[in-house]
């Protein structure tokens, strides 16, 4: 798991594309010998525009246990451990896939049969599409120096690194709107979740006094964390709660004070964040800023413990739709470089 981390930037998934692959290849091997080319949800919607298979791009590819993140092409040892034997179903499972782009490429004229039946512009060009992450990536801005945290029902951080570590929590991709960079993606499935059963627990459902409860309470809640994972968390693989007392000795019921589990929780959650972050290769000494968004983005009390966990300033962004917006933009920028 490592090894493969370390190349294609995520451990194996059941849900990526490659493992999916393999699947088909040993429980349909009839159906897989038919299949000519192999396509991601984002490369088949521009194949029908252009009418021709269109190609992968580089960073929606990065999540498909299969391409080699430094390379930018696909890596010999995933395919070769991806594909049903013999050893030329390797290169034949590469055939499949194509040549990845650059996600900043134009791949083609949009097709006459747009041009006719639905009047599209002779000259309108097709550019290569991308998942919604990394589109969500291009349309916040996220930039070197940024960390992006979006705080809903579970928790995501976006990073944007030069110098990549990965490792078997988080994700790698080849950052959507610089080839030479990367993107960085970690999930954390108890966000909300946890901080509306304290909110209820230990301030009686009211976000206000949740608030107040961050503002009165001092910073580490004198030497106090908690980590509660009610959920099978992904990042880490664990589960449960986990507190500690001002010695480091591990504490079993709740603290005393109410607004010392309130500060406990939020200041545990974003010290994990961090750590993280840096794990998967953010640089903190170079850390410009933090951008806020999800539903929880509007508690500035909640923003001002990240801030002090982050040491920088925190920005709240208010974009709906930002996957949307970013694939946009990122069409745009396509072409002026066309």
């Amino acid at each position: 798991p490592a090894r493969l981390a370390e190349v294609t930037g995520s451990r194996a998934y059941e849900r990526f594309t490659g493992p999916q692959v393999r699947k088909v290849a040993e429980t349909q091997p009839e159906a897989w010998v038919r299949t000519a080319r192999v396509s991601l949800v984002s490369s088949f919607v521009p194949s029908l525009l252009v009418g021709f298979v269109a190609p992968i791009d580089l960073s929606d590819g990065s999540g498909m246990n299969l391409l080699d993140l430094r390379s930018k092409s696909w890596s010999e040892a995933a395919l070769a451990a991806t594909a049903a034997p013999p050893a030329e179903a390797a290169v034949a499972l590469a055939r499949r896939l194509g040549e990845p782009v650059p996600a900043l490429s134009v791949v083609g004229p949009i097709s006459r049969y747009f041009v006719e039946r639905y009047g599209f512009a002779a000259d309108c060009r097709v550019c290569a599409f991308t998942g919604d992450n990394p589109a969500s990536f291009a349309g916040m801005g996220v930039g070197a120096g940024d960390v992006c945290v979006s705080l809903g029902t579970s928790d995501t951080i976006f990073l944007s690194m030069t110098e990549p570590r990965p490792s078997l929590e988080g994700s790698v991709f080849v950052n959507p709107v610089d080839p030479g960079a990367y993107m960085g993606m970690l999930c954390f499935k108890n966000g909300s979740l946890m901080r509306e059963r304290v909110c209820e627990e230990c301030c009686g459902g009211s976000w206000e006094r949740f608030a107040d409860a961050l503002r009165e309470s001092p910073p580490t809640a004198g030497g106090r964390v908690a980590m509660h994972f009610e959920e099978q968390e992904i990042t880490p693989y664990v589960r449960g709660t986990f507190r500690f007392g001002p010695s480091g000795e591990r504490q079993a019921a709740a603290f005393a004070e109410p607004a010392l589990e309130v500060r406990a929780l939020v200041e545990g959650q974003f010290m994990a964040k961090k750590v993280h972050a840096q794990a998967l290769g953010y640089d903190l000494a170079g850390a410009k800023r933090v951008l806020a968004t999800g539903g929880a983005s509007q508690n500035t009390a909640l923003l001002q413990v990240l801030a002090d966990v982050f040491g920088v300033p925190v920005f709240v962004l208010d974009l709906p739709n930002s996957a949307s917006f970013g694939g946009a933009c990122m069409a745009k920028y396509a072409l002026q470089c066309d």
